[in-house]
């Protein structure tokens, strides 16, 4: 505890960009509520979509039918908000790179959806959507607030609404998937 403690304190003291880079890495920034950086958001942003729309690709091919359609609606509106985060940055209103490949962390994800069949394969999937949706809104709500690019910060604030609904939506396919789960088992 007192190690964690420590962490935490040196991170806030560290200076600004440097402790939000690392923060935002470690999820502590999302802790804490703090605005991620410009170049932290846009990394964020374009991972997370590549995520999304790869992730669903195979729900498209190996999910049931629930997840066949959240994957057409899914790939539609992560290829759009990936779309728009490429032209603001392409057209100079957001300095940041944009990455070309998922991190390690979202590349073992997808691995694992790759290996997985049948009823692993739906767990994972619902399991995976839920995580990424809740990584994502509070992403955004913590960009939109507290952002250092005024047309970033901007279109974080209208993007949100359809992430909390994509949430939901991922939140009824785990609540639905575990509700048929447990009512097979009781017929059993």
């Amino acid at each position: 505890m007192n190690r964690t403690a420590l962490v935490l304190g040196c991170l806030l003291v560290a200076t600004p960009a440097l402790a939000q880079s690392v923060t935002e890495k470690t999820g502590v920034n999302s802790v804490l509520g703090i605005a991620p950086t410009t170049p932290d958001f846009v990394k964020q942003v374009a991972i997370s979509d590549m995520f999304e729309i790869q992730s669903n690709q195979l729900a498209e091919r190996k999910g049931n039918a629930a997840q066949q359609a959240f994957a057409k609606q899914m790939i539609a509106d992560h290829t759009k908000t990936s779309s728009e985060l490429k032209a603001m940055v392409s057209d100079g209103k957001v300095k940041a790179e944009l990455p070309t490949a998922l991190d390690s962390a979202h590349q073992s994800k997808l691995d694992k959806l790759k290996n997985a069949n049948g009823a692993e394969f739906s767990e994972t999937f619902d399991e995976q959507q839920v995580s990424a949706h809740k990584d994502a809104v509070s992403l955004f709500e913590r960009y939109a607030k507290g952002g250092d690019n005024d047309a970033l910060k901007k279109w974080a604030g209208t993007t949100l609404p359809k992430l909390q609904h994509h949430l939901e939506m991922a939140q009824q396919l785990e609540r639905d998937r575990t509700n048929t789960t447990s009512e097979s088992k009781a017929k059993k």
